[in-house]
């Protein structure tokens, strides 16, 4: 069975991301770490600046019975 125009575009599609000009697949691994190096250091900061949170909030008066 001869392969239809589907699979053969698939294919060209393929081989125009692997073997096109200037190492089109580095510079897409590439521009993925840099997202996920940013991904990881913004929870970084995230968990740093709950850290630095200082919380305010009044405690309850316990000795007040509410019955």
């Amino acid at each position: 069975m001869a392969p239809g125009w589907m699979q053969i575009l698939l294919v060209a599609v393929v081989a125009i991301l692997l073997f096109g000009g200037r190492g089109r697949i580095s510079n897409i691994m590439g521009d993925m770490a840099k997202g996920i190096g940013a991904f990881r250091k913004g929870l970084k900061d995230e968990d740093a600046a709950k850290e630095d949170l200082v919380n305010i909030t009044p405690k309850k008066d316990e000795t007040k019975s509410s019955s």
